[in-house]
């Protein structure tokens, strides 16, 4: 702990240590307030094995509170990767990368209380589910491929949304619900989440920390995965009466990572948030509800070799080094829901803007004298319509366009560095595009059958990220660099499935198929120097599917199986689509009784074969095919009373050696792939217990 502490600032080592304490002096206080919350009750929530079925067709809703095998998750992609669809691109201990039906990056939209949180670093070891703990949210809506155009632009692959809901007290009260988990290889969370209000508003405070040393994988090997976070959040909300809201919000945190798959490590993620939204519902017979909000987000990302490892001593990173790169994004949202007799429209304007900061140099924390350089910003402005048709009683058409203005502008004076530093042939350059994207579903019930089916043509046209403009080496063939050449990435994607629903049987199924145009493709080049990366436009085709069914045997006893699976086409050059996730199965049977539940889940994943080497994206490469594997997890929970449950579980039971297809085998440095691939195993057995209060 004295490494950890070491790192951070004297002002962050002050809100570091005063957060604990008020964390330890709230889990304390629920003692005090048990008797004044009688009444509170709360039902048994089994842990969660495999998935929870889709809400409507292609959203998935779900409460990040509630209990889920494997070990409950550090961060936002650590929590996705057990929804059917989603893998992720491994780091080590935390601060992996989600991907969504093999897609990646800004095909995701990925939005914190309606606001977008953006990594700095140029190889995503700050991905944007770095930094959200999911037990401090209320809610988690995933929308699978192009088929919602309400929460900003490109999500081609689809969109995620971590929401916490305003809080409503009928009268002065006060609620409190916090956990602590701990667990193999040092693992330690703490969260709090209480609030205090009446009538007129309310007063909500959230703070957690989450501490894991390095893991053990099945060989018994240690793998370099140690992490410390901590997060605090207030909102302060105003309700002058049911139909109105005006809540502000504010939050902080921090925290460190040592990365397997990289040469550096994370020896800082400094957030800080913003946020003010506003709703008023209910304001007339056609004119529903307008919501707005602005928002601020900023992160502050330290990268280096020195604090959370020893530096190498030969080779390119020999000696101490760090770089320090930040990014602040400014966004609003104006939205208005009009309803009539059988439609209802969406309708609304959003805007965003983002500027990126970057400064390095050698030696331990030289580069904190050095100013920061500008190298990029980034605007977008769009404007969107969704609307819902109640065609009949069992049949609805749901459709949306948006179109937006987006650009970016070059800063960077030189590429490349030391002997390898050039001028840059776009300095002060700006680009722009005007990108419409679009989609409609069909959804039909079945007069006969407690069943729904759909189908759904969407379009999206994505402009290229940050990581894909500035961070490689070069761009297509012939063009002066990836900012000034590489195209926006256009998708048609047909969406398609059934969901079906008995009081004993839950079925689900959902496709797609698409066709991508000039997807945004890397290939690295293996050198003495290390990997080059070069950016290029391809055309592609996608398909897969996921499938899931829950069965209830008996009153006590349910059986669960989900499966996943995604297929990729690089058809400019008929070879596989790399980062491409293999099939992956997972098999769960539950027993419950009223006060206690257990589970098992088997999860299968086969293995990878098609492939493309040395070809992937900004974060990860296909560097050899991957074998199958299967693990075996155990998990049960007894709630005390109404007010303390503990849960307890122990994954991968038999300590298998293991590797997902996605990790960083062998990154070096600021996300280029090294020559010397190795995959990253997973953790070995792996036991966990967690208790939750709420009163």
């Amino acid at each position: 702990m004295e490494i950890v502490m070491s790192r951070f600032s004297a002002d962050t080592r002050f809100i570091y240590t005063h957060a604990t304490a008020v964390l330890c002096g709230v889990l304390l206080s629920p003692m005090v307030l048990a008797d004044d919350h009688a009444g509170h009750t709360e039902e048994l929530s089994p842990t969660v094995i495999t998935a929870i079925a889709p809400s409507s067709p292609l959203t998935v809703v779900t409460n990040p509170k509630d209990p889920r095998q494997p070990v409950p998750a550090s961060d936002g992609g650590d929590y996705l990767k057990t929804i059917p669809g989603f893998a992720l691109v491994r780091n080590g201990g935390t601060n992996g990368d989600p991907v969504l039906r093999g897609m990646f990056g800004s095909r995701l939209n990925i939005l914190t209380n309606g606001s977008m949180m953006l990594g700095a670093c140029p190889g995503r070891m700050d991905a944007p589910t770095s930094y959200i703990s999911p037990e401090t949210y209320d809610k988690l809506t995933v929308i699978k491929g192009p088929q919602t155009v309400l929460w900003g632009p490109g999500a081609s692959a689809g969109t995620i949304l971590f929401d916490r809901e305003p809080e409503h007290f009928g009268e002065l009260g006060t609620r409190v619900n916090a956990s602590v988990l701990a667990g193999s290889n040092g693992r330690f969370d703490k969260v709090v989440d209480a609030a205090a209000g009446g009538p007129l508003g309310y007063v909500r405070v959230i703070g957690n920390t989450a501490h894991s040393d390095d893991y053990k994988d099945g060989n018994n090997d240690t793998v370099a995965s140690r992490y410390d976070k901590w997060n605090g959040d207030v909102a302060l909300g105003w309700t002058p009466d049911a139909d109105t809201l005006l809540e502000l919000t504010a939050g902080k945190g921090d925290g460190e990572a040592r990365y397997a798959g990289r040469s550096m490590d994370g020896s800082q993620f400094k957030r800080e948030s913003l946020g003010l939204r506003f709703e008023k519902s209910n304001i007339g017979d056609v004119l529903d509800k307008i919501e707005a909000q602005v928002y601020y987000n900023y992160a502050d990302h330290v990268m280096d070799n020195y604090t959370l490892r020893t530096p190498s001593g030969t080779g390119m990173m020999a000696g101490p080094m760090a770089s320090n790169v930040d990014r602040r994004t400014l966004g609003a949202r104006i939205k208005a829901t009009w309803r009539w007799a059988d439609v209802q429209l969406i309708s609304g304007l959003d805007a965003q803007t983002n500027e990126h900061r970057q400064r390095s140099s050698m030696g331990i924390d030289t580069y904190k004298d050095l100013p920061y350089t500008k190298d990029a910003d980034f605007h977008n402005y769009g404007v969107f319509s969704e609307l819902t048709w109640y065609a009949a009683d069992r049949d609805r058409v749901i459709t949306g366009a948006r179109v937006d203005r987006a650009s970016a502008k070059d800063f960077r004076q030189t590429t490349g560095s030391g002997m390898m530093t050039r001028p840059n042939p776009t300095a002060n350059d700006t680009r722009a595009d005007t990108l419409p994207s679009g989609f409609v579903r069909y959804e039909h019930d079945l007069a006969d059958s407690p069943t729904t089916l759909y189908a759904g043509l969407g379009h999206a046209q994505r402009f290229p990220d940050y990581w894909e403009l500035f961070s490689p080496n070069a761009g297509p063939a012939g063009s002066v660099n990836a900012f000034d050449s590489i195209k926006p990435e256009k998708t048609t994607q047909l969406d398609f499935g059934l969901q079906y629903k008995t009081e004993n049987l839950e079925a689900w199924a959902s496709g797609y198929v698409g066709q991508v145009r000039d997807y945004i493709l890397f290939n690295y080049t293996p050198g003495m120097m290390g990997a080059t990366s070069q950016a290029q436009n391809i055309d592609a085709r996608i398909m897969g599917g996921e499938l899931g069914a829950a069965y209830k045997l008996t009153s006590n006893w349910k059986a669960d199986a989900t499966l996943a699976y995604a297929w990729g086409k690089n058809s400019s050059d008929g070879k596989a689509l790399p980062q491409m996730p293999p099939l992956d199965a997972r098999f769960g049977l539950t027993y419950s009784e009223d006060n206690w539940s257990a589970g098992a889940l088997w999860r299968v994943v086969a293995a990878q074969n098609r492939i493309d080497r040395n070809k992937g994206n900004v974060v990860g490469k296909d560097f050899d095919k991957s074998s199958g594997f299967g693990v075996f997890s155990l998990n049960g929970a007894y709630r005390i009373n109404k007010n303390w449950k503990v849960s307890t579980g122990v994954d991968n039971l038999f300590g298998k050696a293991y590797a997902e297809h996605l990790n960083l085998a062998g990154n070096a440095g600021f996300g280029y792939p090294a020559n010397d691939p190795q995959a990253i195993n997973e953790p070995g057995r792996t036991l966990w217990t967690k208790v939750d209060m709420s009163f």
